[in-house]
This record gives C-alpha cells, structure tokens and sequence, in this order.
C-alpha cells in the first residue's frame, strides 16, 4: 500500500506582515496543513501567536490548521483553539498533567487530538496514550525558535513509534516530525515513516517556497 505524504509548512517562518499572502503561495504549492505553532514564552522560551490569529487564518484558507500548543497548561486554551478553527491540536506530553483527559477534551470539541514529545523525552510517556490519538508529533529540534539543526534520532524514533502504534492497535495514526526539515533531508525523513512533514526555514527560507513545497513532494513520491 502506498504512504501519502502531508506537507504542512510551518506558519513561524512566514512573513508576518503578509501571512494571508503566504497562506496563499502555500496552498499554490499543494500544501495539506498549515502548521501553527503556539508558544506561551513559560514552556519554551520565546512567544508567537494566539487564538486570534488562527481565527483570522481560519478565514482566508480552508486548508486544516495543525495547532502545535508549545505552552504549559494546555487545558486553559485548548476550548479557545478549537472555536478559532484548529483542525488539528497536538499537546506535549512533557506539559499536560492529565494527558487523557485533555486528549478527551480536545476530541470532544470536534477536532483531532495530538501528542507531542521533544527530543530527550522517552517514548515510553506516550505508551499510554496511543491507542486515543491521530497524531504523534516528534520534536527533531528542541522546540522554540525555527532555523535549528535537525536532530538525527529522530528517524530510529520515528521507526519505533510506528511499531508502537502498530501494537496499540492504532496503524492509522499519523506521524508528524518538525524541526531542521529541509529538501536535503526530507525524503529520509519521510522513509523513516514519518506521514506529516513540518517545514518551516526549510520552504519559506528559499528563494521560491512554492517550488520548494512542490519539490518535498516530488521527493517523498
């Protein structure tokens, strides 16, 4: 059976004065998501967007939008992503004290719940959980600011969390990886089993990010 490939390029790395203009060329380049992340400046060291801005993105693209909730206490927000139009929203395992219930809570509101670890976090912490989610997000950075060197566990990580889901019954559950993406190494990532490549310096740091987008295409295919 073939694997189909998401493209979900990262908003971080957008010009922010012109982000519906970026959304554009992104959809130009055949993106499947847009990935928002969402920093609070508490559990990552730096601050970038809130619920308003993904209800303003919610209104001039209709592709889903990928909610990466980089913040300490997700539950507080996750209702407020939701009725701003997230098609999707991933929390950290590292941050959310009762992950299954705010796993339920997300799902409740309508919208894919996900889960996300950074580089050093065992994977053992998601064990648990990953028979109730549709998306595990692999951190190949350490979260926070974009433009960083792609941390190579990442393709053994990405190969067991495969075989995890297998056991747990849950073989339709998609793998996300974020971080360091680039053409030169998107296609090994994407033959690691990762489904949903992140990409933000890596297509909006080029000198065409419609091409660039186009081409992660052509080299996972």
């Amino acid at each position: 059976m073939t694997r189909r490939v998401y493209l979900a390029p990262s908003l971080l790395s957008a010009n922010f004065t012109r982000l519906a203009d970026d959304v554009r060329r992104m959809e130009e380049g055949g993106a499947d998501f847009l990935h928002v992340d969402v920093m609070d400046g508490h559990f990552v060291p730096n601050i970038t967007i809130g619920p308003p801005v993904v209800q303003a993105l919610k209104s001039v693209t209709e592709l889903p939008l990928d909610c990466h909730l980089m913040i300490s206490d997700p539950d507080r927000y996750v209702e407020a992503f939701a009725e701003a139009g997230a098609a999707w929203i991933t929390v950290h395992v590292e941050a959310a004290i009762h992950l299954h219930r705010t796993v339920q809570l997300i799902r409740s509101l309508g919208v894919h719940p996900g889960v996300a670890l950074n580089p050093a976090t065992s994977l053992s912490a998601i064990e648990e959980i990953l028979p109730d989610v549709d998306m595990v997000l692999l951190m190949s950075v350490e979260p926070g600011f974009g433009g960083q060197s792609f941390i190579p566990s990442l393709f053994r990580r990405a190969r067991t969390v495969r075989r995890m889901l297998d056991d747990a019954g849950n073989g339709t559950c998609l793998i996300e990886a974020d971080g360091g993406i680039k053409l030169e190494n998107v296609r090994e990532v994407y033959e690691a089993g990762v489904d949903v490549i992140v990409s933000g310096s890596g297509v909006f740091g080029t000198p065409d990010p419609v091409n660039t987008l186009r081409r992660m295409r052509e080299l996972c295919s």
